[in-house]
C-alpha cells in the first residue's frame, strides 16, 4: 500500500475511531474502576520504518534490564520484520507482523494482532511511533493495563484521543533513540508524573551493541560474493555506494549526478571497488549507474544480498556513503566508517548510532522539513537541501 494511502487512511478513519474509543474508555473507567497491573510481559509497537528498529535496540534492551522478568515482544509490519534480526534482541517467535500490502490485509492482520496481543499476559505496551493514529488504536487494543506513548498536550494538531495511560511529552529536540528509552522510562516512574519522562539520558545510554559475524559465515559470504564478482578478488578496498531511500521521504535522495561523479572519484583510487546495494526492484536504476560508469569495478548487489547478510557485507567493506536511510542504520552495530547525507531530517535527531559516521548537512534555513508534526510529509518540490551537498564535501569525509 503507498504511503500516502496510508496517511490519508490514519488520518480520516483513525481520528474518528479514536475518539469513539476515548468516549468509550471515559464511559467505562466510571461503570469499572481501574484493577491493579497484573500482566508481566511488554510489547513495542514500531510499523513503519526498518531504520527505526535499530535506533529502538536501545530502548528495547532498556526494557530487559527494568523488568528482567518480562518476556518482550514487539509488532512491526511484515516487510520490516528482517531489520529486528540485524540486532537479534527479539527472538523471532516474539515478533508479531501485520501485512500491509493492501486495505483488506492491513485490516485482517490488524485484528489478527490485537487478538494475539489480547491472549499474551501483557503488562505493558508501548508505542514507539510519532503520533500515529494506527498505532494508537492498536495499543489500545492490545489489552495491556499499561499503555505508553508519546501525547501532544497542548500542542495543535496530532490527535490521536486519550487512550494513553502514560504520557510521555515527545522532544523534538533530542535524539529519537533518547526519546524512546523516556517512553520506557516512564513505566518506572510515579504514576502521577506529568508529563513523563523526567529522565537524563547520556550518549552512553543510546550505544548499539557491536555485532561481530561467525568467522565461517563471513568466509563463506565473501567467497559466495567473489564467485559472482570475480573481479573483488583483486581490488580489496571496497566501498558501498546506497543511492536509494525509501518510498517514506524520497526528498531523502542525493542527485544520481552527484553519485556518478562521486563514483569516477573513488574509481581512480588504487584498488578500489564499488558496491552498489539496494532492493531487488531498485537493481534497475543502480545497473543504469553502473552503465553509465562502464568499469567493470563496479557490482550491482541490488537484490543480492538478503537484509540479514548486510552485516556481512557491511564487515568486509572498507566505508559506504548513503543517503539518510535504513542503510545507515543497519551498518551501525558492525562499526563500519559510514557518510551519511541529510537534508529534510537532521542528524540530531536521527543520526545513526556508529561512533563511525560521520554526518554531511548543508543547514539551509528550510531544513529539517519534516517532522512529527507534519507526520514526516514536506510541502517540499525541490530538495535543493540536497543539491547544497557536494562531491568535494563527500570525499573529504571519506578522506578523514
Amino acid at each position: 500500500m503507498k504511503v500516502d494511502t496510508m496517511r490519508r487512511i490514519d488520518f480520516w478513519v483513525g481520528v474518528p475511531l479514536c475518539a469513539l474509543l476515548t468516549a468509550f474508555w471515559w464511559l467505562w473507567r466510571r461503570i469499572r474502576p481501574a484493577a491493579p497491573p497484573s500482566g508481566r510481559d511488554i510489547v513495542l509497537i514500531e510499523l513503519s520504518e526498518m531504520g527505526s528498529t535499530i535506533l529502538a535496540d536501545p530502548a528495547m534492551r532498556r526494557v530487559q534490564t527494568r523488568f528482567p522478568d518480562a518476556q518482550l515482544y514487539f509488532l512491526i509490519f511484515a516487510a520490516n520484520r528482517p531489520s529486528l534480526e540485524i540486532t537479534g534482541t527479539i527472538p523471532p517467535e516474539r515478533v508479531l507482523t501485520i501485512r500491509a500490502d493492501n486495505f483488506v490485509t492491513l485490516a485482517l492482520d490488524s485484528l489478527r494482532a490485537v487478538w494475539t496481543m489480547r491472549r499474551l499476559n501483557l503488562m505493558a505496551a508501548i508505542d514507539l511511533e510519532l503520533f500515529s493514529r494506527y498505532s494508537a488504536l492498536l495499543t489500545f487494543l492490545s489489552g495491556a493495563e499499561r499503555r505508553v506513548g508519546f501525547h501532544r498536550f497542548h500542542n495543535e494538531g496530532l490527535y490521536r484521543g486519550e487512550l494513553l495511560t502514560h504520557r510521555v511529552a515527545y522532544n523534538p529536540h533530542l535524539h529519537i533513540a533518547k526519546n524512546f528509552l523516556a517512553l520506557v522510562e516512564a513505566l518506572s516512574e510515579p504514576a502521577d508524573t506529568v508529563p513523563f519522562s523526567k529522565s537524563v539520558f547520556s550518549d552512553d545510554d543510546i550505544r548499539l551493541l557491536p555485532h561481530v559475524p561467525e568467522p565461517t559465515v563471513l568466509a563463506a559470504f565473501r567467497a559466495r560474493l567473489v564467485e559472482s564478482y570475480p573481479i573483488l578478488a583483486s581490488h580489496p578496498r571496497w566501498i558501498i555506494l546506497n543511492p536509494n531511500s525509501s518510498e517514506l521521504m524520497p526528498l531523502r535522495r542525493w542527485p544520481v549526478e552527484r553519485y556518478l561523479e562521486l563514483a569516477r572519484r573513488l574509481l581512480a583510487q588504487e584498488g578500489v571497488a564499488l558496491l552498489l546495494t539496494g532492493t531487488a526492484s531498485e537493481r534497475p536504476e543502480a545497473e543504469a549507474i553502473a552503465a553509465q560508469l562502464g568499469s567493470s569495478r563496479v557490482a550491482v548487489l541490488c537484490g543480492f544480498t538478503k537484509l540479514t547478510e548486510l552485516p556481512l557485507l557491511y564487515s568486509l567493506s572498507e566505508a559506504m556513503v548513503t543517503n539518510d536511510s535504513g542503510p545507515a542504520h543497519f551498518a551501525a552495530p558492525s562499526g563500519l566508517r559510514t557518510v551519511v547525507l541529510f537534508g529534510p531530517e537532521i542528524p540530531a535527531l536521527y543520526g545513526a548510532l556508529n561512533p563511525n559516521a560521520r554526518f554531511v548537512f548543508a543547514g539551509l534555513a528550510c531544513s529539517p522539513c519534516v517532522s512529527a508534526a507534519n507526520h514526516r510529509k514536506s510541502a517540499c518540490t525541490e530538495a535543493r537541501c540536497m543539491t547544497a551537498i557536494t562531491v568535494e564535501a563527500v570525499l573529504e569525509h571519506l578522506a578523514r
